[in-house]
């Protein structure tokens, strides 16, 4: 057992009343996913991540993943019983298709139960993440053959999967990548060059590891236009799907990490490696971004998973830390009765409802984008995902750091100290507004692909989908004032900026680049408040006193004190590049230049 606590009542009505999953459960396809169906699947879910995937946590982060010298890697001693009981459980196949013996339910669905894992641990989690990008690449691009072969174990969990696209000289810029794959005559390529930073690209939870890797084939064009993709696996699989002998692929060392220990981060060699073409030639890219879209924002919600984890550790040590009287207190008070540790305390739950929000608002659109059977629904479903999709990932990766860094400053000097687990939750969450595309890159995304849809409208349509929210509020009665107001405030803030960089886009590129990290965080916080306010009209609508009360509370409480943190941050979004660059390397530096003093 652990000391965590799903939050299965919140996400149950996240999903009825605020971000419109009823729509999702009402498509052909889903009438086995009814809404009482996937409370109690949650319920269940969360019962098992309590007992058998929560203890794992701090044992694994301990003990870490450890490279023998024969090359096999080893997971923490914990992992192999809870990952064997998380296949046989099934809860890795629940979204996926039937056909390739998923459990078919939305991908709304599948992103709550991330969160429930993600939460109880993180470097256990990201085994099952990983196969997930590998898998929506398959069933996108694999043909039948590949599909057949590799799909139901994979989504079984027997097999798991990795993306290997990071190569030493080529990060960011995956277009630099040097892997080469050269066809053997039988339709096959022998893929040979070095991937880093692949996470579970060996260990020992599956007999089998599928590998897709990046490659260029000769005379492949340069840069990303010249990049494929293949399947490596680790065993040759045979006709009759048994495995083979060991392929040309190799775990050379796993990397010595701030944080998620038990997850082996691995440079693997592929050396005359076979590989499989997926698709056609130079097609990678396409391939490599359904993979990265995919962990997108299942990463943002790692924020949200570990914010969640840590803030309610925070919550239980503010109970029981009895230090000094607060006002009116005639006995030593527990630190929660303490003005800046509720400040804390309410800003990491008011933080966390909203994340939670916006990530199953973005999962409920993607499961429209793919199953409205209104073709206009289905598109702007789609347009509403490439918004939110880096929006999430960075806002909510980006608050997984704020949060949990809150949560270790409300245990004091224990947060710093390792057994308390505070610290643990910190380390773990910072890799990732790093991986899976950095958050700088999702802004750039965001004002470089996203904004330019259809010039601009399709951001313009969301913030006036927003603004409709404004008259039940105004119906809903004095305590709604401010939420209302501070709302409007801060859509105006929005469209204005929104504005600023159409006008500039053209002109001045570099300026909007410059302004697009603050502007994804006016974005983030702008939409956490619409749905704050949503759930706010949701809880009294519900009859509930208690629950109408509370989502009253935290929605208040981030229209007054977070939301205008959203129109502080036009100056930084519409202040152009001018002064980013004003200054050299030697003046950043601190260093006195030749000639510049007498």
């Amino acid at each position: 057992m652990s000391d965590y606590r799903p939050p299965v009542s919140d996400l149950a009505f996240v999903l009825e009343h605020v971000v419109g999953y009823p729509q999702v459960a009402a498509l052909p396809g889903y009438e086995h996913a009814d809404l009482d169906t996937v409370v109690g699947l949650l319920e269940d879910c969360g019962d098992f991540m309590v007992k058998v995937v929560a203890p794992t946590n701090q044992t694994g982060d301990v003990e870490g993943a450890q490279r023998d010298p024969d090359g096999s890697v080893r997971t923490p001693a914990a992992f192999k019983s809870a990952y064997r009981q998380y296949v046989d459980a099934g809860w890795g196949s629940v979204p996926f298709p039937e056909e390739f013996d998923g459990g078919g339910f939305p991908w709304s669905v599948g992103l709550a139960i991330q969160e429930m894992l993600g939460s109880s641990n993180m470097a256990f989690a990201l085994c099952p993440l990983l196969t997930q990008g590998a898998i929506d690449a398959l069933l996108h691009y694999g043909d039948d053959a590949q599909k057949n072969t590799y799909l139901p174990k994979m989504i079984s969990g027997e097999w798991t999967g990795t993306m290997n696209l990071t190569e030493p000289q080529a990060g960011s810029d995956v277009g630099a990548l040097t892997t080469r794959a050269v066809p053997n005559g039988d339709g096959t390529y022998a893929i040979t060059g070095q991937k880093i930073y692949i996470t579970y690209g060996e260990h020992d939870l599956s007999e089998q590891i599928v590998h897709l890797v990046l490659a260029r084939t000769p005379g492949a064009p340069a840069g990303t236009r010249g990049i494929s993709c293949f399947i490596v696996p680790k065993f040759h699989v045979h006709e009759d799907g048994s495995l083979g002998e060991h392929n040309g692929v190799s775990c050379l060392s796993i990397e010595h990490k701030l944080g998620i220990h038990g997850a082996p981060t691995c440079v693997l060699s592929y050396e005359n490696a076979t590989g499989y073409l997926i698709g056609e030639e130079n097609l990678g890219m396409r391939i490599m971004f359904v993979m990265m879209n995919s962990a997108r924002l299942s990463v943002g919600t790692q924020g949200l998973s570990i914010g969640e984890r840590a803030y309610q550790g925070s919550l239980a040590y503010a109970q029981d830390r009895t230090q000094g009287k607060a006002i009116g207190a005639t006995v030593d008070s527990p630190i929660i009765d303490f003005p800046d540790v509720r400040r804390m305390l309410m800003t990491q739950k008011a933080y966390l409802s909203a994340l939670r929000r916006l990530v199953l608002f973005n999962a409920v659109q993607i499961d429209l984008s793919t199953h409205s059977t209104d073709e206009a629904a289905r598109v702007r479903a789609s347009e509403i995902v490439g918004l939110l999709t880096p929006i999430s990932k960075s806002f909510g990766t980006d608050l997984g750091v704020e949060l949990t860094s809150l949560a270790l400053q409300v245990f004091g000097g224990m947060g710093y100290i390792e057994e308390t687990g505070a610290a643990q939750h910190f380390r773990d969450v910072r890799i990732t507004p790093i991986y899976e595309g950095t958050n700088g890159i999702q802004a750039a995304d965001l004002v470089g692909r996203k904004l330019a849809v259809r010039s601009g409208a399709s951001f313009l349509e969301f913030i006036a989908t927003m603004r409709e929210i404004d008259a039940e509020l105004s119906d809903a009665g004095d305590a709604f004032e401010t939420i209302r107001v501070q709302l409007r405030t801060q859509l105006d803030s929005l469209e204005a900026a929104t504005g600023w960089m159409l006008r500039t886009g053209q002109s001045d590129p570099n300026a909007v680049l410059a302004g697009s990290s603050p502007y994804l965080r006016m974005w983030g916080l702008t939409v956490g408040g619409w749905l704050m306010a949503r759930s706010a009209l949701a809880g009294e609508a519900t009859g509930d006193e208690d629950l109408a009360d509370t989502q009253l509370v935290l929605a208040r409480f981030y229209a007054e004190q977070l939301l205008p943190q959203a129109a502080g941050l036009f100056g930084a979004a519409t202040g152009g590049a001018r002064d980013l660059f004003a200054l050299d390397a030697d003046q950043l530096a601190g260093r006195v230049r030749s000639g510049s003093i007498g």
